[in-house]
């Protein structure tokens, strides 16, 4: 069975309450999980669009449908100051990671999301995602020697125009049997096309 693709923006508010259920989601349709962080900058390029948190009216129905979520999933969600932040290292990290400790990476996501949304996490920092290292048995100093390696950085920029070649232009997108879902508020659909076989 093909891997249900999973491709977020750290800072993707909606992104984060996607990665809360994305794995019972995959678990239930038997299939694995392919975690894929991303910079939706690279998608905005192509499609001309702005970020929610970036466009008048359109950010501050976003801050309070995120609150709102969180309230009914009673889910810990504070907006880091600065937000959106960028996620370069993170996502950079996350690649190191996978590479270094396939099985840790998924968990690093999940921290990652958990700092940004809850502690403040700074991730456009290295040094502050890297401080978060250890938590996986890993050495900080490695991690920042890793996502500053010019062979890390090219795999994660291809990475990212692979998504926008494929058509992903949006976090959370998910790509299941070569069919696009965008958005939290799919999942559901994604589960009965994934259960169906499709429509």
């Amino acid at each position: 069975m093909s891997a249900l693709e999973f491709w977020f923006d750290f800072s993707s508010g909606y992104a984060f309450f996607a990665a809360q259920e994305v794995e019972g989601l995959a678990a239930r349709l038997g299939r694995p999980l392919l975690w894929r962080p991303f910079l939706l900058g690279a998608a905005y390029k192509v499609t001309g669009a702005r970020g929610l948190s970036a466009t008048p009216l359109k950010r501050d129905y976003a801050r309070r449908d995120w609150a709102r979520i969180a309230r009914q999933k009673g889910r810990r969600f504070i907006l880091p100051a600065g937000h959106p932040l960028i996620t370069l290292p993170a996502t950079r990290a996350f690649y190191w990671i996978e590479a270094q400790a396939p099985d840790q990476a998924p968990a690093f996501a999940r921290r990652v999301f958990a700092a940004y949304y809850g502690e403040g996490l700074d991730t456009a920092s290295p040094a502050a995602v890297a401080a978060l290292a250890p938590e996986f048995g890993l050495k900080a100093e490695a991690l920042l020697a890793g996502i500053a390696d010019p062979a890390l950085k090219d795999r994660v920029r291809r990475i990212g125009e692979e998504a926008v070649a494929r058509g992903v232009f949006g976090s959370p997108f998910f790509i299941l049997d070569g069919e696009p879902f965008w958005g939290w508020d799919r999942m559901a659909m994604l589960e009965e096309w994934g259960r169906s076989g499709g429509w």
